[in-house]
């Protein structure tokens, strides 16, 4: 791991890279649990599900949607589903798997933060493990706002900058709670972490305050925020599931796990 200020490499080109690799693993993995999801299971958790709300008629675009299972998830729930990823392994899996079964949606291959659909949802949503691929949040959040409908919401479920301090191999503090930018080769992956595929990857750490600011500076406005001492994925290293799909890290005090974000664009 380095933290890196330099700007010498294409860091989109290494982090699609690493995610097209990624993709071909995730596919196959008990994580994502694939054939599950072929027969009817939902992808999406209990959070997401409780905070979207109802879902059918509307118009909703997923960010940064992998190969797409939450975005089927939703269509199967009636949404008008449009999801986007920069991975072209990942958008060609998502549209395969929208053919087989039936399912109905729109899949885009783009960089999130130049992303021009040319329309507004009444509902954007992203979650889980996302805001760290972003190099810059004012972009991403200008992103956002164009593609929401005036009164429309705004839904993000993350990771929890406190959790992303920690390295989960060392135990110890290891990552900036501010803003910070690393460069680290990794082998395997959340999903499959027995595997011995290696890559390079670009990440970014953010505070609290800088995804708020961004999103408050443009108008949006907040309807709930809400933090949990948990997460609904075992997929850090040292984690123990306390409650079914709870999953906390092995630790002597309680911290958060993850946060919800929901707001209104009152442009």
């Amino acid at each position: 791991m380095s933290f890196s200020n330099t700007a010498s490499e294409d860091t989109t080109k290494v982090n699609r890279e690493a995610w097209d690799r990624r993709t071909k693993l995730h596919l196959s993995s008990e994580f994502y649990d694939l054939a599950g999801f072929k027969t009817g299971r939902c992808s999406l958790n209990p959070i997401e599900l409780e905070l979207l709300g109802k879902v059918e008629a509307r118009k909703l675009l997923h960010l940064q949607c992998h190969f797409g299972q939450d975005t089927l998830s939703l269509a199967r729930m009636g949404a008008e589903a449009t999801g986007v990823d920069f991975s072209q392994e990942a958008v060609a899996a998502a549209k395969s798997l929208s053919k087989e079964l039936s399912i109905k949606a729109n899949f885009v291959c783009s960089d999130v933060l130049e992303l021009d659909l040319g329309e507004r949802f009444d509902t954007v949503f992203t979650s889980y493990g996302v805001l760290s691929w972003l190099e810059n949040l004012d972009v991403w959040a200008d992103r956002v706002v164009a593609h929401l409908k005036p009164g429309g919401v705004f839904l993000l479920v993350e990771f929890h900058p406190t959790l992303m301090m920690y390295d989960f191999e060392s135990r110890k503090l290891a990552y900036h709670y501010f803003r910070g930018r690393y460069r680290e080769e990794v082998e395997g992956s959340y999903a499959a972490p027995d595997s011995e595929q290696t890559h390079l990857e670009y990440f970014w750490t953010f505070s609290l305050a800088d995804i708020f600011s961004v999103l408050l500076a443009r108008g949006l406005r907040v309807l709930d925020f809400q933090e949990y001492d948990y997460s609904p994925y075992g997929c850090f290293s040292g984690m123990v599931e306390e409650e079914p799909g709870q999953w906390r890290w092995e630790s002597e005090v309680r911290f958060p796990h993850i946060f919800s974000l929901k707001m209104e664009n009152g442009k």
